[in-house]
């Protein structure tokens, strides 16, 4: 068989493994849009068996062969979009021969009935009930970072799956440095003149939050012929292909704003799905392999954009409009501050950016702690409550606002969290060159003009896929490494105003 035999029938076999990956999204997204409750146990079998497809595909002697000849072809080849190719297949081919079937099967069918109960036990702010589900699962991730040893951390091959080349002991140092810098401007802040909010928490009529978000997805770039917006309890964003990226988001009456800042953020990371490169469709390259870069999308969209005055500038009286009775008297500078305001808050997707990464931090603790088996999952309400006292200053009145609120864990998505905070940092990286390419951006966002950031955003970041890590992104767009440093410069600035620091 000659190298292109070869390298086509590797590609034929992946293309298989991506549509059967879409249709298992799919019944993902209906799970958690539109399922029944009581069918959690019959999609579970469905995922199951479709998640044993997918890993006999993947693993299969075939693939195994025909990677080892195109590597060892590839070696002297000048192409280096075609190693990253290979290389990314290797890298699918490696995680999965690693673990063994059944316990992939096993943390498929657990997941998918998981799910189901911590959306019960958060809505009934009951976690006895959902503990010996995470138990399980915390069971089974420990067994599947145990396929991956040795590393220098138990935690770095939870890492590994959602950012490769990212380490723990990494992570740690970015975030001590984060939390000096970050406390002492909470801190400044809290001694300043507070701003005044109140517009936030009046009865906002949620049939008109449903007709407000699509119109602000459309204006961010939100192509509706290849997505949709739905309802769900924690907002996602999930893709089945290039031309099916679907978003969701959640309604507050209490809180237009809420829905509002989850429908800029999940646009942030469809934008990112919609912008892949046609070109390399059906190939591994034509997905993202970074959370934090997929982070970095949704948090620049949502704060850098969606929190900023300019772009209310433009937006405000459209809001306005909507929401007379709530906003008729309330200027557009009180507004922007209020929708700025730093406290220290309860639940993390509605945290400002000073204290998010706070929320974090406690995350990635208390990850480390289960999985090396020094914390138990009975311990979790307690000592969430323990570490949002000292981080944030504030205790959750219940469990359904503490340890239940994030759907992550139903879902063992260990080692998922501190890409959030790595994606904030990533943000400001991108955002402090895009304005020095563009400085013209300021003032076409309060014109409601943001093609500019789009098409920036697509030519350096969207159209690259999986040929690159965040590191290597980060540095070939930016030239330097992954930084805190524009990102804590940025919240100075910004809060520095805000709050006349």
């Amino acid at each position: 068989m000659s190298f292109d035999d070869k390298l086509d029938k590797l590609r034929a076999n992946t293309q298989e493994i991506i549509t059967l990956n879409g249709i298992s999204a799919l019944l993902g997204w209906d799970q958690q849009v539109n399922m029944p409750v009581a069918a959690a146990e019959e999609r579970g079998q469905q995922l199951a068996l479709l998640g044993g497809l997918i890993y006999d595909k993947t693993t299969s002697q075939e693939n195994g062969e025909l990677l080892s000849d195109l590597e060892a072809e590839l070696k002297n080849s000048s192409d280096e979009d075609l190693k990253a190719e290979v290389n990314l297949i290797r890298r699918q081919y490696n995680q999965l021969t690693r673990i063994p079937k059944a316990l992939n099967l096993e943390l498929i069918r657990a997941t998918t009935i998981s799910h189901g109960a911590w959306a019960k036990a958060k809505a009934e702010n009951d976690f006895a009930s959902f503990e010996p589900h995470l138990t399980h699962l915390v069971e089974l991730i420990r067994q599947v970072a145990d396929c991956f040893g040795p590393n220098d951390h138990p935690y770095d091959a939870l890492l590994e799956t959602y950012d490769p080349g990212l380490k723990t002991a990494e992570v740690q140092a970015i975030f001590g440095g984060l939390r000096e810098r970050q406390v002492a401007l909470v801190r400044a802040i809290s001694e300043a003149q507070q701003v005044d909010d109140s517009f936030r928490w009046r009865t906002y009529d949620v049939s008109m939050q449903r007709k407000l978000n699509p119109i602000l997805a459309s204006r961010l770039g939100y192509d509706w012929q290849r997505g949709r917006l739905d309802e769900s309890a924690h907002p996602f964003t999930t893709g089945f292909g290039l031309d099916d990226v679907r978003i969701t988001t959640h309604y507050s009456s209490a809180d237009a704003l809420s829905s509002v800042f989850s429908t800029l953020h999940e646009t942030g990371h469809a934008l990112y799905e919609q912008g892949l490169n046609r070109k390399q469709q059906g190939t591994v390259l034509a997905s993202t392999l970074s959370s934090s870069l997929h982070e970095s999308q949704s948090r620049l969209w949502e704060n850098m954009v969606g929190r900023s005055r300019q772009f209310w500038k433009f937006f405000y009286p459209t809001l306005q409009a909507f929401f007379p009775e709530n906003l008729a008297e309330v200027n557009l500078d009180t507004f922007y501050r209020g929708i700025n305001k730093v406290t220290s808050s309860f639940i993390r997707t509605e945290a400002d950016e000073a204290t998010y990464n706070l929320h974090i931090m406690l995350r990635m603790e208390l990850e480390i702690g289960l999985l090396s088996g020094e914390l138990k999952a009975s311990e979790l309400p307690e000592l969430w409550r323990e570490k949002m006292r000292e981080y944030l200053g504030v205790t959750p009145p219940d469990d359904t606002r503490g340890v239940l609120q994030d759907v992550h864990w139903s879902g063992a998505m260990f080692g998922y969290f501190p890409t959030y905070a790595l994606g904030n940092l990533i943000s400001a990286q991108l955002w402090h060159k895009l304005l020095a390419e563009h400085p013209e951006i300021p003032e076409e966002m309060a014109n409601g003009e943001l093609s500019t950031i789009l098409n920036w955003l697509r030519e350096n970041v969207h159209q690259y896929g999986s040929r690159y890590t965040a590191a290597e992104l980060v540095r070939k767009v930016t030239g330097t490494g992954i930084s805190p440093d524009p990102y804590l410069d940025y919240l100075t600035a910004k809060y520095s105003d805000i709050y006349r620091l």
